[in-house]
């Protein structure tokens, strides 16, 4: 069943998200409700109308102090809603392709998406790096470690 959405509320609740972004109260409790209590399509459809009617995308204005931490963490919960398989791929990007995986950041998305979307992740992935997630992995990791992660990528030989 597929999630309704009210337009109403949707380009209401845009209208004082770019009220509330445009007087810098980022942490206004409307803000935090709408962005923590709607549903993926009900917020997909809010942001959507917040993009048309203000002309930019609700990220670049959460930009307007870059090293601000609390605006990445709001940065980071809209792409998390909108794209988690873009989000997730990010993570697992920045985790394996520095010097030293950084293991549990790896970890944690494979295990915490295996039974949701992690196909998807790993098509993402493929599609952004050129080389598909577990060949990524194989060439990152090894042992008892490097089975457990290919298992959850539904490898039946790991």
């Amino acid at each position: 069943m597929k999630d309704e959405v009210n337009l109403t509320l949707a380009k209401s609740e845009a209208k004082l998200l770019h009220e509330k972004i445009t007087d810098k109260a980022y942490n206004d409790d409307d803000l935090i409700r709408i962005l923590a209590t709607r549903s993926r399509a009900q917020i997909n459809a809010t942001l959507n109308h917040y993009k048309d009617a203000f002309g930019k995308d609700i990220n670049k204005d959460l930009k307007a102090e870059p090293k601000d931490e609390y605006l990445s963490l709001l940065r980071a919960t809209v792409k998390c809603l909108v794209r988690p398989e873009k989000y997730f791929e990010k993570f697992i990007r920045l985790s394996i392709n520095k010097r030293g995986t950084d293991e549990g950041a790896l970890t944690r998305v494979v295990a915490t998406r295996a039974e949701i979307d992690l196909k998807i992740i790993a098509n993402e992935y493929q599609r952004r790096s050129s080389i598909p997630l577990d060949r990524a992995i194989i060439k990152d990791t090894n042992g008892d470690y490097e089975k457990m992660l290919l298992a959850l990528l539904g490898h039946e030989d790991a």
